[in-house]
């Protein structure tokens, strides 16, 4: 199967690239007016710095980023903007698609932002939290209850 095996960038830059086709070749209608497409590169600098931030608390608790291999974390990280999503780079990922929806306008590329949350949460959260579950046990139980899976 192919769980953990894809990188999130690539299904992130996938779904983006997807989303630009059905723009350009399938647009259905303009839902966002050509003076207003701005608004989406300011949620995507502001995710951007979100997925940033998600990052370096990583690194602040020495563990790994590697989505692949979620065997490896050493620790869990339940600080800063993991108190309010279990998964706030995948957020991140998803803000970013939709203010490139909106940079892009057409009905036709929002359509494929659900569809981006479930692939991403059935290829990559599920199994990543079966492991976590594994490894952490009661303190990951725990988080899970405390805190959403994405908002």
């Amino acid at each position: 199967m192919l769980k953990l095996k894809i990188p999130p960038p690539i299904y992130f830059a996938l779904f983006a690239t997807m989303m630009w086709l059905a723009s350009q070749y399938f647009p259905l209608y303009s839902v966002i007016p050509e003076n207003k497409r701005w608004i989406g590169y300011l949620i995507i600098a502001v995710f951007l710095i979100f997925d940033i931030w998600s990052i370096l608390l990583f690194f602040i608790k020495k563990t790994t980023i590697n989505p692949m291999k979620p065997k490896n974390t050493e620790t869990l990280v339940v600080a800063g903007l993991y108190r309010i999503s279990r998964n706030p780079m995948y957020v991140g990922l998803a803000f970013i698609l939709f203010g490139w929806a909106i940079h892009l306008g057409a009905l036709s590329a929002f359509l494929l932002l659900p569809f981006f949350v479930i692939v991403i949460t059935f290829m990559q959260i599920l199994p990543e939290e079966q492991i976590l579950e594994q490894k952490f046990g009661d303190s990951y139980l725990t988080y899970k209850k405390r805190v959403r899976r994405w908002i």
